[in-house]
């Protein structure tokens, strides 16, 4: 059949940790060890979990972007990258979802990973990953990211002959 896939990589979502991420950036998640108190003892502070990098013409802003489901199982036909800053997303609600990233723009680098509702990322810079992938009806997430001068944005799309699919969750 003419413009069916030749070849399927099919991607297990792993669940989201610090040391399966760090090759991709951060894990940003309140872990008791990373806190202390402050107002008299009435807030916990879990402090520094992560850092912004804006690059030297940057600043950091905080949006709030709106998430819908994509249709399972998760079609990946494009990365994306962000060559001049870093880009957090932080759940405002505790429901999961799924982040896929890779070392390279080629469906076999990427990796999928099932984020708790109680935990947040940071993509490093430079790192390919796939656009937000809500799995609630209506998600919002805290995004810090860069804006100033430069192209930060670049896209690679895979050819027609590549599937890639997240396993439903």
């Amino acid at each position: 059949m003419t413009g069916a896939p030749s070849s399927t990589v099919r991607l297990a979502p792993e669940p989201l940790t610090a040391a399966a991420f760090a090759p991709f950036g951060q894990v940003i998640e309140a872990a008791h060890g990373q806190s202390y108190l402050i107002n008299g003892g009435r807030t916990r502070r879990f402090h520094a979990l992560a850092a912004a990098d804006c690059g030297a013409d940057g600043e950091p802003v905080l949006s709030i972007f709106r998430g819908t489901p994509w249709p399972q199982p998760v079609r990946i036909a494009m990365l994306e990258r962000h060559p001049l800053g870093s880009q957090a997303f932080v759940p405002m609600e505790r429901l999961p979802w799924l982040a896929v990233v890779a070392e390279r723009p080629q469906p076999e680098a990427c990796r999928a990973f099932l984020v708790r509702g109680d935990q947040g990322l940071q993509i490093a810079r430079g790192v390919w990953h796939h656009p937000l992938l809500a799995l609630a009806p209506v998600q919002d997430f805290l995004v810090v990211d860069r804006r100033g001068p430069g192209e930060n944005l670049e896209e690679h799309h895979f050819p027609a002959t590549v599937e890639v699919l997240v396993d439903p969750v």
